[in-house]
């Protein structure tokens, strides 16, 4: 056997562990959505497991430390009430004549005028007293009337990429790492290998050794990521799990995505008023709405003359309607969303901050350990490709010396 086949065994063993850690990575984040057939395909690991990953991720801060209660109130409801005001008070003649026009048009054009203008001027009054009431009956119920797990799974399924983008943003340098040891750890095996192969030169022996090679480093990549879970020091070096050391930035990270994309002000809005407490958010709205029309005598007079005693339930009906949509156009807003966002992100991100480290690596581990068997078989099985590849140039560029 020539001492280039003997070399070449470890330069191709690190070349083996480098390719099939750098395969692991992107097995974890593409493709992002299914490929295959069936059940025969492959999608990333990170975006299939996006929406465990975040529910888990919720267990471990809001449903521990806290509830959207609390994060409600530092969201400052002042300010909300600010919003919505600032927001309605100068569409308020229009959201009216919206309303008593689809209820009875006809009757409202021959309103006399000064009526009209009373009830606007009444409600522009009432407004901001009812919205301060309304956005501290929400405040209240929020945790009741958002399943914050199905806003995220919809969310997730909406943006399977979001996870990718986390994992990438926080732990791009360790990655990297992870796949240039890769490279190291092959190079180790293969110089063990190569006298192993010298003893029992089989033509079993390269791949089966690129196939243990490519397990192995695969093995250790995952390993690299999340163990050890706490700092240990290892002669001149303190080692701990890639994404456990960044637990801080990783949270700051995944906290400003959730934050800007996931549990947006305006999407809290949505999952109240079209998710399964809809109904009861709405029966808060007619609630608070309801006085509007009530308390006033002109009003309460002008809305009974005008569409009769049976219309008046079908005002307060188109009302409550009027009100929904309104609520949607005051908090899809962009500019108070991005005000708001940083209040929500510091919540979560101090939360994900305190946990202890093997709470952290609960969020993110969980999806990896159901697949870690399979990213390693298939670098195994790429290793045994590849050492099957080299027993073959070896065994053809040993003919002639061979006399074969």
């Amino acid at each position: 056997m020539s001492e280039f086949a003997l070399l070449s065994v470890p330069v191709v063993a690190a070349l083996v562990g480098w390719l099939t850690n750098w395969l692991a990575i992107q097995m974890s984040f593409y493709p992002v959505q299914f490929i295959g057939i069936g059940v025969v395909g492959w999608q990333g690991v990170i975006p299939r497991k996006a929406e465990k990953m975040a529910h888990i991720c919720i267990d471990r801060t809001l449903q521990r430390f806290g509830d959207l209660n609390s994060v409600y109130q530092k969201l400052e409801p002042q300010r909300i009430v600010q919003q919505v005001v600032a927001q309605v008070t100068p569409r308020m003649d229009e959201y009216i004549d919206e309303v008593m026009y689809e209820v009875q048009p006809v009757l409202w054009d021959n309103l006399p005028l000064f009526v009209r203008a009373r009830i606007y001027q009444w409600a522009r009054q009432q407004l901001p007293s009812r919205i301060e009431e309304l956005v501290e009956d929400f405040g209240d119920d929020l945790d009741e009337l958002v399943d914050l797990k199905a806003l995220l799974s919809r969310e997730l399924r909406n943006h399977p990429d979001l996870m990718n983008r986390i994992f990438q943003q926080a732990g791009s340098v360790e990655l990297q790492s992870v796949i240039n040891r890769g490279a190291l750890i092959g190079g180790i095996l293969g110089a063990m290998l190569a006298p192993l192969w010298v003893m029992y030169p089989e033509p079993w022996a390269l791949p089966l050794g690129g196939f243990l090679i490519g397990f192995a480093t695969n093995w250790f990549a995952i390993n690299l990521i999340f163990s050890p879970l706490k700092p240990r020091r290892l002669l001149f070096w303190k080692i701990q799990g890639l994404f456990l050391r960044r637990q801080d930035e990783i949270s700051d990270i995944w906290a400003r995505l959730v934050a800007d994309e996931l549990i947006t002000v305006e999407k809290v809005a949505d999952a109240m008023i079209n998710g399964n407490q809809g109904a009861r958010t709405r029966a808060i709205l007619q609630k608070h709405l309801r006085p509007m029309l009530d308390d006033s005598v002109v009003m309460k007079l002008a809305a009974q003359v005008s569409v009769g005693m049976t219309g008046y339930t079908d005002l307060k009906r188109a009302m409550n309607e009027k009100a929904v949509n309104a609520t949607r156009d005051v908090f899809s807003d962009p500019t108070f969303n991005k005000e708001r966002a940083p209040v929500v992100a510091g919540v979560l991100s101090g939360q994900m901050k305190a946990l202890r480290p093997d709470e952290f690596q609960d969020i993110l581990r969980p999806a990896f350990r159901e697949e870690e068997l399979q990213l390693m078989v298939v670098g195994g099985v790429f290793g045994a490709l590849a050492g099957l590849v080299q027993f073959v140039a070896v065994s053809q560029l040993s003919m002639p010396v061979l006399g074969f």
